[in-house]
């Protein structure tokens, strides 16, 4: 983990996300926390690497979700080079 990640702050957030039990809960706490464009931003991104976890092209993703090549390259080193976060919350998806 990044040292400039792992602050008090971020901690707290983190453990404030963790309360939230339903999608209606996200929402209303992401809708406060987050500007619309902030929100639609993460949301493209997670878009981006379920498309790249299932071997769609750049052009593809473009297409769909109106991601800039810069921001499918960011999102593919991240599945590639990063934490495997993004794994990590597919599996469990799966097993929903």
């Amino acid at each position: 983990m990044h040292k400039k990640l792992k602050t008090e702050a971020v901690d707290h957030l983190f453990k404030a996300i963790l309360t939230l039990e339903t999608k209606e809960e996200c929402y209303t706490f992401f809708e406060d926390l987050c500007t619309v464009n902030e929100l639609l931003s993460l949301s493209q991104r997670f878009e981006v690497a379920t498309m790249l976890t299932n071997h769609k092209t750049y052009l593809e993703i473009a297409e769909r979700t109106g991601a800039s090549t810069a921001t499918i390259s960011r999102v593919n080193r991240s599945l590639n080079y990063g934490n495997d976060g993004y794994e990590m919350v597919f599996a469990r998806m799966k097993e929903e």
